[in-house]
C-alpha cells in the first residue's frame, strides 16, 4: 500500500511542485493533501490540483496567523470554491496564542466562521492549534455535533490534549515532530493512547523535518513521510505495513475520497 502525506505546503519556494511530487512518488508517498493558510493561496492551489488531480487534494481556510487579513468577501469566495473538485476540508484554522501574528478575538472570530462554513459545506475542519487549547476546544465544542469530522493537524501536544481531541472524534496528524529528541517527549507519550484508527501521518513540509533521518538536510519533503512512519511503528512495537496501511485508509476515510 502506497503512503498518504496529508498535510504539505507547496506554496513555499522550498516546494517546487513538479520535483516535489516527483521524489515523494519515488519514496511511495502517492497522495498528498495540499494545505491552504491565507485567501491568497486559494486559485493557486485549486491549479495545482488541476494539474495533479491524481496525486493532490486540498484544504481552504485562513491560518490563525492571517486571521486579520480575513475580509467579508472572502467567505463567499470560500464556500463557493469549496464545492469544486479535490477540496477536502476547512482549513488550515484555529489558534495561536504562541505568535499571536493576528489578535486573539479575531483569531476567535475568524476560527469559529470558518467552523460554521464548514458544517454548512459538511466539511471537516482543518485544525491549528498552539498554545490555545482551551479556547480551541471551548468553540470546537459549540459545533462539534454538527461537524462531520476533523484531524488535529502537526499534533504536538500531551496524554490528556490527545485523549480530549479523540474524545472528540477527530483524527491525529502525526509528523517528525515524533522524531526530535529534545521536543517530542510529550508526542511520544501521546501517541501510546493514539488508536490506529484515528491516526493520520503528515510531514508539514518544508517544516518539521524529522531530526533523525541523516544525513541531516535543510528542508522536510514528503519523500521523507516513510521514516516517520518507520519510527512511529518502532515506538508501538508495530510493523510499518500496519502503520501505512492505517494512515492511508484513514486519511481517504476522513476526506471522503
Amino acid at each position: 500500500m502506497p503512503w498518504f502525506d496529508a498535510g504539505v505546503n507547496l506554496f513555499d519556494d522550498r516546494m517546487p511542485a513538479e520535483e516535489t511530487i516527483m521524489l515523494a512518488g519515488q519514496a511511495g508517498v502517492s497522495k498528498l493533501c495540499l494545505i491552504t493558510t491565507h485567501p491568497d493561496e486559494w486559485v493557486e492551489a485549486e491549479a495545482l490540483y488541476q494539474q495533479y488531480p491524481d496525486t493532490l487534494c486540498y484544504t481552504l481556510g485562513i491560518h490563525p496567523h492571517h486571521a486579520k487579513d480575513a475580509k467579508a468577501e472572502h467567505w463567499d469566495t470560500l464556500v463557493a470554491m469549496a464545492a469544486s473538485p479535490g477540496v477536502v476540508a476547512i482549513g488550515e484554522c484555529g489558534l495561536d496564542y504562541n505568535r499571536d501574528f493576528s489578535p486573539r478575538p479575531v483569531q476567535r472570530a475568524v476560527f469559529e466562521k470558518q467552523l460554521s462554513i464548514a458544517v454548512t459545506l459538511n466539511k471537516p475542519v482543518y485544525l491549528h492549534e498552539r498554545d490555545a487549547f482551551e479556547d480551541q476546544c471551548t468553540l470546537l465544542n459549540q459545533y462539534l455535533s454538527l461537524l462531520p469530522g476533523g484531524i488535529a493537524h502537526c499534533f504536538t501536544g500531551n496524554v490528556t490534549q490527545i485523549q480530549a481531541y479523540l474524545g472528540m472524534g477527530l483524527y491525529i496528524g502525526i509528523t517528525g515532530w515524533l522524531c526530535d529528541e529534545k521536543r517530542g517527549g510529550a508526542l511520544r507519550d501521546a501517541v501510546q493512547h493514539l488508536p490506529m484508527d484515528k491516526l493520520i501521518l503528515e510531514t508539514d513540509a518544508p517544516y518539521l523535518y524529522p531530526k533523525t533521518l541523516k544525513p541531516r538536510r535543510r528542508n522536510n519533503s514528503p519523500a521523507y513521510l516513510p521514516h516517520v512512519g518507520q519510527t512511529l511503528a518502532t515506538l508501538l512495537a508495530q510493523r510499518i505495513e500496519n502503520i501505512e496501511q492505517a494512515s492511508y485508509t484513514n486519511s481517504l476515510t476522513l476526506f471522503k475520497l
